[in-house]
């Protein structure tokens, strides 16, 4: 026997019929698998609205109090058809001085952007556009094979010390990414991100690795003319009698150039986490000046250049009540100073340097 599937008006019209019959709501209800109220509610639409009555109504409100009149939609509406190139800025801008200059329009309030906005897309005069592009919209491109597409990029963040005379100053790291294999072809550190310096890295990368079939880069001085007179610069020269092919990425598209770039995410935490943006030598700390003091010349008197430990046992502190207390000698107790540095939870936050970080193994790099 074949199954018969009733619909939803078909099931309500049969618990109807089964209560009108003589059964009772609780038994039919249960049947249904519905509450008593609800089969109630089956029953008085059935006998107001025959079989009509039994099918889905709809949920939305009789009134929305904080809805925009009919006749703002209208105004804004009338506005846009008559001028297709103006946005919810310049319609809220538009209406605000026609109620300024009393000009005849309908005594509402001015409505939102935002509601503006709606009221576009409500009657079809504007097109949604997607909060977040979706990832299905991206592009992935990777070579089939290697040594058929190099990406290269310049990044810096790199800090060599002068080991003699302490000065710091930053470098550049010539980088190179294969397409495919995602290996690392150059990383050179240069002093000077100059267009020789980039093109002795790439051609050190070239003889070592070989000639690749196409080389991608953004459009820095280093690499191309592109924004400049247009001529031929030293990178296209080498790609050219190498037979090279270059491709530029377009302006302002680091995305394009994504391998190298990802790279130089995981380059810089092994070059620049333990260094800061200036790195200097760390400051001595200061020594005890709790040693014995000596006289000179002058009537002054220093810190010996010899510190000794005080003669006094452990244990033997001075009391405050003693004959020797701290207010009778007129000296200051050791948690005087402390409590003096000591900031008040009120205070505002202080302005001082935060101490240098220790030099990381780039402090022992020489000069190129």
């Amino acid at each position: 026997m074949a199954l018969v599937v009733l619909s939803v008006v078909e099931q309500r019209l049969d618990a109807v019929r089964a209560v009108l019959a003589g059964a009772t709501v609780i038994e039919v209800a249960a049947a249904a698998g519905v509450s008593r109220s609800t089969l109630h509610r089956w029953i008085g639409r059935y006998l107001a609205g025959n079989v009509a009555g039994l099918a889905d109504r709809s949920h939305r409100p009789a009134s929305c109090p904080h809805q925009a009149p009919a006749a703002v939609e209208v105004a804004v509406a009338e506005m846009r058809r008559k001028h297709p190139r103006w946005g919810s800025k310049r319609i809220r801008m538009q209406l605000l001085r026609m109620q300024l200059l009393r000009v005849p329009v309908p005594e509402v309030v001015v409505p939102s952007e935002r509601t503006i906005n709606r009221i576009l897309l409500r009657h079809g005069l504007a097109q949604p556009r997607p909060r977040k592009r979706p990832k299905d919209s991206f592009i992935r491109f990777e070579r089939p094979g290697p040594m058929q597409l190099w990406q290269v990029d310049i990044v810096g963040g790199l800090w060599l010390v002068n080991p003699v005379t302490g000065e710091a100053r930053e470098a550049k790291i010539v980088t190179g990414v294969d397409d495919h294999s995602r290996f690392c072809v150059m990383a050179k550190v240069v002093e000077r991100a100059t267009a020789r310096a980039v093109c002795v890295a790439f051609a050190e990368a070239l003889a070592r690795f070989g000639i690749p079939e196409e080389v991608q880069s953004d459009n820095g001085k280093q690499f191309t003319d592109r924004f400049g007179k247009g001529g031929e610069v030293m990178f296209d020269r080498i790609c050219r009698k190498n037979g090279i092919k270059h491709r530029l990425t377009d302006p302002f598209s680091p995305n394009q150039n994504g391998k190298v770039e990802r790279f130089h995410g995981t380059l810089r935490p092994t070059s620049s986490t333990r260094q800061r943006r200036s790195p200097r030598w760390p400051r001595p700390r200061r020594r005890s000046m709790r040693g014995s003091l000596t006289t000179t010349s002058t009537g002054r008197t220093r810190p010996s250049t010899t510190n000794s430990r005080s003669p006094r046992p452990t244990g033997s502190a001075r009391s405050p009540t003693s004959s020797g207390s701290w207010s009778s000698c007129g000296c200051r107790p050791p948690w005087y100073r402390s409590r003096l540095r000591r900031p008040h939870p009120w205070a505002a936050p202080s302005r001082k340097r935060r101490p240098p970080v220790t030099p990381g193994w780039a402090d022992r790099l020489s000069w190129t």
